[in-house]
């Protein structure tokens, strides 16, 4: 067990903080599984949007309902191989291909960016994937086997936020 949360206290946008936070992820599951099992053992709750009751609703009116937290975690993995238009004309085996993200990690991404401010983000990244360069000058943590192996850096950036997190 890594520590736990305390008290609220007040966020970038005068949300208080609680201890759920949201996690965005692609198609890598053990990824995701991975980080909700070290943010249980850190005292946080983490929404998964797929794990929420969908109560009639849209994606979208489900992600904004659930999406009222005072942090995030995003997790680029390369899901989909993507190239330009401009490419198309190529030879395949001549193409600049690009490991993406799938487009609604993406799109999540920028929306908790804009909705909690960069300090309040965290990215983790694992594997060849493309770096979003609207997103550029944020820092991203590589995840090789673990998340474990970025343990120490993500508690001392949730304790930068404000969150009271005990190792």
């Amino acid at each position: 067990v890594y520590g736990e949360l305390a008290g609220p206290t007040t966020t970038h946008r005068s949300a208080a903080l609680s201890n759920r936070v949201f996690v965005v992820h692609g198609h890598d599951s053990e990824l995701k599984t991975d980080t909700e099992r070290f943010l249980h053992e850190i005292g946080l709750e983490p929404v998964v949007l797929h794990r929420q009751i969908d109560g009639g609703a849209t994606i979208i009116e489900k992600f904004e309902k659930h999406a009222d937290v005072g942090y995030a975690f995003i997790l680029l993995t390369p899901d989909e191989v993507a190239c330009t238009v401009s490419q198309l004309d190529i030879p395949e085996q001549e193409r600049d291909l690009e490991k993406r993200a799938r487009p609604n990690v993406i799109f999540e991404f920028g929306y908790f960016v804009g909705r909690l401010g960069r300090s309040r983000v965290c990215c983790l990244h694992k594997g060849e994937v493309a770096i979003p360069s609207d997103l550029g000058g944020l820092v991203y943590k590589t995840v090789g086997g673990s998340i474990d192996e970025q343990a120490y850096s993500i508690i001392r950036e949730l304790k930068a936020a404000g969150y009271d997190v005990r190792i």
